[in-house]
């Protein structure tokens, strides 16, 4: 079972989460989106929400973002110390072959 702690901080990144991925579409749509795994249609609403929205939006015990790597290697490579910018660089070629998910 959540706590209220743990449900006010849901909240937070909940947010915090929604504001940062509307500045990052309104400051470049399309790298927003890279970044955000996105598609247009998801692009457009989270674009033209509200403040009001937002909050109502984040507000739900649900956390609205989720950690995309679900693969082992790209984790190593990004957790790895040796050969840090090669690491990075096969790690961004690796995220940019997977396709935006439909949220």
């Amino acid at each position: 079972m959540i706590d209220e702690s743990m449900l006010a901080e849901i909240r937070e990144a909940n947010l915090t989460y929604l504001i940062l991925a509307q500045r990052m579409l309104r400051a470049d749509r399309a790298q927003g989106m890279f970044r955000l795994g996105i598609g247009e249609d998801v692009a457009t609403i989270v674009e033209t929400l509200s403040t009001a929205q937002m909050i109502k939006i984040a507000s739900t015990s649900f956390l609205m973002c989720k950690l995309r790597f679900d693969d082992r290697m790209v984790w190593d490579l990004i957790t790895g110390h040796d050969e840090l910018a090669m690491k990075g660089a096969h790690a961004a070629i690796l995220l940019a072959r997977a396709l935006p998910e439909a949220a």
